[in-house]
């Protein structure tokens, strides 16, 4: 199917918030941009209630034309899950999206149209807000080691630095360039993003979207878009999560390798 707009959402259980995700985008984005919405599952049902919300989600999908399930039967991560659908991409923009963002506009159309006026920015991040339409603090200086070292174990102590690595010196009232923007939710023109090879699928959870980002910034730009806002349900999981908490330390690893360690 050829489209102007790809969308990815991938999941792992958290169905409801995936549908929720879907129906906003369905109620908010013009019916007369041509989309192609791919759903990646990563779960594995465990247990007959598990079985029952897949159902009931396939079932709930059914209803859109533009809505293309894939069941994978295995948790292929963040990266990788999105990387699945790389191959049957035919559009001119795609997303990137977390299940636990909620459109509120018509956040795509105002998207592309920047996109399209700018052909030195391949990729896009928008005004992500909470539910009670505070700023999201996912504008980020590149990362490094002691900006890593704050957030997972000195949450609170360091402010300055905090703003400083989040970006709050900056207008968001304008548009700028990020260095690295969270990946939950992201527009990137598909071209740039096949010729990346998508996201780097040695990351399993976790600063995958740094690496995306440094790699595009380093090819063309990553802009910050003010003209249109979505909302994230921000749980921030791997701060209360054992097992989530060792796929972050594992990605910071990864990452440093990678790019070199840069401490401050």
């Amino acid at each position: 199917m050829d489209a102007k707009l790809s969308l990815t959402i991938v999941v792992y259980h958290n169905y409801r918030d995936a549908w929720y995700a879907l129906e906003s985008i369905e109620k908010y984005t013009d019916p007369q941009l041509s989309k192609q919405i791919f759903i990646v599952d990563n779960s594995y049902p465990e247990s007959s209630e598990d079985r029952n919300e897949k159902e009931l989600f396939e079932k709930w999908i059914s209803q859109y034309h533009d809505v293309c399930y894939l069941y994978t039967g295995t948790n292929l991560g963040f990266g990788k899950g999105h990387n699945y659908i790389l191959p049957k991409l035919n559009s001119d923009y795609h997303a990137i999206i977390n299940p636990d963002v909620l459109l509120i506009e018509d956040t795509f159309s105002s998207i592309i149209e920047y996109l399209d006026k700018n052909n030195d920015v391949g990729m896009c991040i928008p005004k992500i807000i909470d539910e009670n339409g505070k700023l999201q603090l996912v504008y980020r200086e590149e990362v490094t080691v002691l900006d890593m070292f704050i957030r997972m174990f000195c949450r609170g102590l360091f402010p300055r630095r905090m703003a400083r690595h989040t970006l709050q010196n900056k207008d968001f009232s304008k548009t700028f360039q990020v260095p690295f923007g969270q990946g939950s939710f992201l527009v990137i023109k598909t071209k740039l993003f096949r010729e990346l090879g998508g996201f780097d699928n040695n990351f399993f959870l976790y600063l995958e979207d740094a690496d995306l980002c440094k790699r595009v910034n380093q090819v063309s730009k990553l802009m910050y878009y003010p003209g249109t806002s979505i909302i994230h349900k921000w749980e921030q999981g791997s701060h209360k999560s054992k097992t989530l908490f060792w796929y972050h330390i594992q990605s910071m690893r990864c990452y440093f390798k990678k790019w070199g360690y840069k401490f401050f």
